[in-house]
């Protein structure tokens, strides 16, 4: 494909002109454009060294007109370059009074952005026609998708301080959602009361480590929190649109067994009865139901095994524009692909150390909480205190620097269970019928009990909260004081 021509780009000379002779008339006016526009904004040349001198001269503190324009072109060598004395007077002599240059600047920057676009539209189209067997084809997908949302995160060209009065602001509108929601939490509730009154709820920007040992229950709490959210967000009307939905990359289990977990969470019909087809046309009926009201819950599902970071953030950033996107949550860490950088092939450390970095720059973003499954190492087995620590994260790289809060699953019961007692050989009967009637009476009290435990909050205290579990069901709820009491969840 031929390069677009440049005579037909989108620009406007008049502005430009305009521009640069207010900028000429008052030397003040370039604070209120310094932080919007870059000499490489301009699209003509001559313009572009013009404004470029300007920035120089004002930035050293000295005045910005014809005779220091015409000094430092001359010393550089290039007035001839830029039209000479003439037109350096011409610009200063045709300026005319703007009341809002920062108007001036915007429209300028417009069409630097539009030509932007053009040149990546070409770009694309090029890379795709070329026969390269290194790169694939959704590769190239994935870096035009790159290009383009870095080019519309260049489209607001605002930035620097914010005043104290609009941060004052800002924090009062989080403080009122919190206010609102009765005085427990600012950000989307995961369903489960305690958690979110020790963290606040899921809040936007948040890396959330959730990791814990094979059999803790990590991939249940992170469905039952991924299914209550969109619950939540297909019922609440203030949530934006761009937000009303739960991303959940599944590595490891498939979508049609995620969906299965979910139904029988939320009817309570055990899954093991789902997938051996031993139901009851009475169950079958309520799982029939519970079905098609489930249909329109906004989750959705990514089962591919091994995706690489870059996927991740590709789909991610294409599910929110074309469906809203309020929640990532991605089991888990270690199953991720590599970045594909060279300088981290091999060493799976550093890889799990730029994924977890990829997923807190995601966070920030895409302006949502991302919650990351991980796994723990071994070192855990090997203590007689089971309850997880932090240098027990696996890989942990950066993991623990990167989020802002590293939550455990930690159900005690599994190791109660899997340490019922044995006979001694010289343990008398009664000695041994004691030692195991203790242990079913720890066995009973702990088999509906979890507990998450916080490690790590950025804006907040750590400690542990109860939960509830229903092992059969592989759901948790609200932690309540009868859950010694085995016999109320049937």
């Amino acid at each position: 494909m031929e390069k677009p021509d440049i005579a037909k780009l989108p620009k406007n000379i008049e502005a430009e002109q305009a521009l640069i002779g207010a900028l000429l008339a008052n030397n003040k006016f370039y604070e209120k454009i310094a932080d919007i526009l870059k000499p490489e904004h301009f699209a003509d040349s001559t313009h572009r060294k013009i404004f470029e001198a300007i920035s120089k001269l004002l930035q050293k503190e000295r005045t910005a007109d014809v005779i220091t324009l015409k000094n430092y072109f001359e010393q550089e060598g290039t007035l001839e370059q830029v039209g000479g004395f003439p037109y350096l007077v011409k610009l200063e002599e045709s300026a005319s009074p703007l009341t809002n240059v920062e108007h001036y600047a915007q429209f300028i920057y417009d069409r630097y952005l539009r030509r932007e676009l053009i040149n990546t539209g070409y770009e694309i189209i090029n890379s795709a026609m070329e026969e390269n067997l290194d790169v694939s084809a959704t590769e190239q997908i994935s870096q035009a998708e790159r290009s383009l949302y870095n080019l519309s995160d260049m489209g607001d060209a605002q930035g620097g301080f914010i005043d104290f009065e609009k941060a004052l602001t800002s924090s009062i509108s989080v403080i009122q959602k919190a206010y609102q929601k009765g005085g427990r939490i600012s950000g989307v509730p995961t369903g489960l009361n305690q958690l979110d009154y020790k963290i606040g709820g899921l809040n936007d920007s948040d890396l959330i480590i959730l990791a814990g040992r094979p059999a803790m229950g990590k991939t249940a709490l992170a469905t039952n929190i991924a299914y209550n959210v969109a619950d939540f967000f297909s019922r609440d009307k203030n949530t934006p649109a761009d937000k009303r939905g739960v991303a959940f990359f599944s590595l490891e289990m498939s979508a049609d067994e995620l969906a299965a977990r979910i139904l029988s969470s939320t009817i309570q019909i055990s899954s093991h009865k789902m997938r051996v087809g031993d139901l009851d046309e009475a169950e079958f009926m309520r799982i029939a139901g519970a079905a098609r009201e489930l249909a329109n819950i906004p989750l959705y599902i990514d089962d591919t095994p091994g995706v690489s970071i870059n996927a991740i953030r590709s789909r991610a950033r294409r599910l929110k524009r074309t469906k809203g996107l309020g929640l990532i949550v991605i089991d888990y860490i270690q199953l991720i692909g590599g970045t594909g950088d060279k300088k981290s092939e091999g060493n799976r450390v550093q890889e799990v150390s730029e994924i977890s970095r990829g997923l807190k720059i995601l966070a920030k973003e895409l302006k949502i909480p991302v919650i990351a499954l991980s796994q723990l190492n071994r070192s855990v087995e090997s203590r007689e205190d089971k309850q997880p620590q932090m240098s027990d994260l696996r890989e942990s790289g950066s993991i623990e620097q990167d989020a802002d809060i590293v939550m455990f699953v930690f159900r005690e019961n599994y190791y109660i269970h899997n340490s019922e007692p044995k006979r001694g050989e010289n343990e008398s009967e009664e000695a041994f019928n004691k030692k195991h009637a203790e242990w079913e009476i720890r066995d009973r009290n702990t088999a509906h009990q979890a507990e998450v435990i916080i490690g790590k909050q950025r804006h907040g205290p750590t400690g542990s909260v109860k939960l509830g579990w229903d092992g059969e069901y592989t759901l948790f709820r609200n932690f309540a004081e009868d859950e010694r009491l085995p016999e109320q969840h049937g």
